[in-house]
């Protein structure tokens, strides 16, 4: 897997309202994982979570978490990140979950009843995939710089 940062084709493919599925670990280490809203800032990625959610609780017993990034297209494209969690905070207002429903919704998000969590994931490496044929999806495929394989 490719060190971050990702190159700019692929940041370009985070940075668009595409499906996603987070796994965390849970605490007897076996994989935990949901389908999930997020967004693209900076080379880091964005999520929410319901106070009350299990990945919540998995993430800060252990803040290692991946994420796969699935084109809205053809799933057989996508990108999966690798990293952790270096920020959590309250998100007091729902302004990081307004953000994440008007870029999935075009809406702010409804239910307002609930406190809600931010996180940020540092992304440490990354692999792609691609439907061309080519089970070997390179940096250089994605607009990297180099051809070292992503998928090993």
């Amino acid at each position: 897997m490719p060190p971050a940062p990702v190159p700019p084709s692929v940041a370009a493919f985070l940075a668009a309202p595409n499906h996603a599925v987070v796994a965390t670990l849970r605490f007897d280490g076996a994989p935990h994982s949901t389908a999930t809203w997020y967004d693209w800032e900076d080379g880091r990625v964005l999520l929410s979570m319901d106070h009350s959610r299990a990945r919540l609780r998995y993430v800060r017993a252990d803040p290692r978490i991946a994420l796969t990034v699935l084109d809205q297209d053809d799933w057989y494209r996508h990108i999966s990140l690798v990293g952790t969690i270096e920020e959590l905070y309250d998100d007091d207002g729902l302004r990081d979950i307004d953000r994440l429903a008007v870029r999935y919704t075009g809406e702010p998000y409804k239910s307002r009843d609930s406190p809600r969590v931010s996180g940020w994931m540092r992304v440490e490496r990354w692999h792609g995939w691609d439907s061309s044929g080519d089970r070997k999806v390179t940096r250089a495929a994605w607009g990297g710089d180099d051809a070292e394989g992503a998928a090993r």
